[in-house]
């Protein structure tokens, strides 16, 4: 029997470190079938085009697989009705059997509309996720492959960025970063790691779970300003405001996906003018966009394996018969690791997956002054690996 590979949404540091898991064990795992890509997904496929991943040399892999991006391009467009009858003929065209997709949220939903139009139409097909999401909200999962690289990019991004405004307090010595997280703070939360004192970057940390009072906000920031003679906060992309509407997007979506997913323009932007004007000084506002999720010198290298790993455990699956299913990552008590970490992998239903929303739990909330709590510091330091301390000179 044949398979097909498809990563959806947005691209990781280890997206492909999964696709390679997926494409070395099922060689192994199911000899003399063929395992195709979809060039970008769905929009491939209604294009009828496909790459021959079993053709892939072993050279070709590991060169591939140590790459961000999607190797064989993402998609974010939705399954629809009238897609049905040409993707189960590209499906029957090419005798696929298995269908691995990996991706995040609206991945869940695809996977699992998948798996009851096969049913419904009497189509032997095996559907399963891997998980992927550097937002690390699905439900069902300790963490999500991506997320561990982007947050040491974010803890790293704060790092870097306090010591330069802390240096710059005479020109600029304000700085409000926006990371990224549609719908949940796990990237702005990260941030938190590097910090060792209160001097230390960010000062602030603002996520969507918890609505901000600009005024409040402002107030936080001017006595970080007042006490240490600079300030920097880390904001979610979609952190809200006290109504409930993003900060600064009051004007409402500037785009939205196929998904139904409004895209605003951030709150870095407004807090900025808002504190420049406050204070009489330059405020900085940092956007790192898709370099945050693409950074390869702050790849985790747990991460990476942990994405091939899953991989590897989706063909499993699909091997022993399973479908509508994702990959978890189950949380091992104790572990090999230093930080006494390890991690098994386990099935979730996608039903239960698609449209939900793992947000921070109350322990995992930064803290007023911009720490990160000690339960989400267990959580996430054995994920991110070691980050270097500064010392100070003045």
């Amino acid at each position: 029997m044949n398979a097909l590979a498809m990563q959806s949404g947005g691209c990781t540091n280890v997206l492909n470190r999964s696709l390679y898991g997926v494409a070395s064990e099922y060689a192994a795992a199911m000899p003399g079938g063929t395992l195709y890509g979809a060039p970008h997904g769905l929009e491939g496929i209604l294009r009828g085009a496909a790459v021959n991943l079993s053709a892939v040399s072993d050279v070709q892999w590991r060169r591939i697989a140590a790459a961000p991006g999607a190797a064989i391009g993402s998609t974010r467009r939705r399954l629809r009705e009238e897609d049905a009858a040409p993707v189960f003929e590209y499906l029957a065209k090419r005798d696929v059997r298995h269908w691995f997709i990996i991706g995040g949220n609206d991945s869940a939903h695809t996977g699992h509309a998948l798996h009851e139009t096969a049913r419904r139409a009497g189509y032997d097909l095996s559907v399963i996720n891997v998980p992927k999401t550097i937002d690390n909200d699905l439900t069902m999962t300790d963490h999500c492959p991506g997320y561990p690289s982007a947050a040491r990019f974010a803890a790293l991004a704060a790092l870097g960025a306090g010591r330069d405004a802390e240096a710059m307090r005479g020109a600029a010595p304000i700085t409000i970063i926006e990371v990224m997280g549609r719908d949940a703070g796990w990237l702005a939360a990260a941030a938190a790691l590097a910090k060792r004192d209160d001097a230390d970057a960010p000062h602030v940390i603002l996520v969507p779970e918890v609505p901000t009072d600009e005024d409040d906000f402002l107030a936080r920031m001017e006595a970080a300003y007042a006490r240490y003679g600079f300030a920097v906060a880390v904001v979610s992309e979609n952190a809200r405001g006290a109504d409930g509407s993003v900060i600064g997007g009051r004007g409402g979506a500037r785009f939205v996906d196929d998904f139904g997913h409004g895209y605003h323009d951030g709150p870095a932007r407004h807090l900025a003018a808002l504190l420049s004007a406050r204070l009489g000084v330059r405020a900085r506002w940092e956007k790192p966009g898709t370099i945050q999720r693409a950074f390869i010198p702050a790849a985790s290298e747990l991460d990476g394996r942990e994405a091939e790993a899953a991989g590897r455990a989706a063909v499993q699956a699909a091997r022993e018969g399973l479908s509508d299913a994702m990959i978890t990552l189950v949380r091992q008590d104790g572990g090999d690791s230093a930080a006494g970490y390890s991690c098994a992998f386990g099935r979730a239903p996608l039903s239960k997956i698609g449209g939900a929303v793992r947000t921070l739990p109350p322990e995992f909330l930064p803290t007023p002054d911009g720490f990160a709590t000690p339960a989400f510091t267990r959580y996430l330091s054995p994920l991110i690996g070691d980050i270097p301390r500064m010392e100070r000179l003045v």
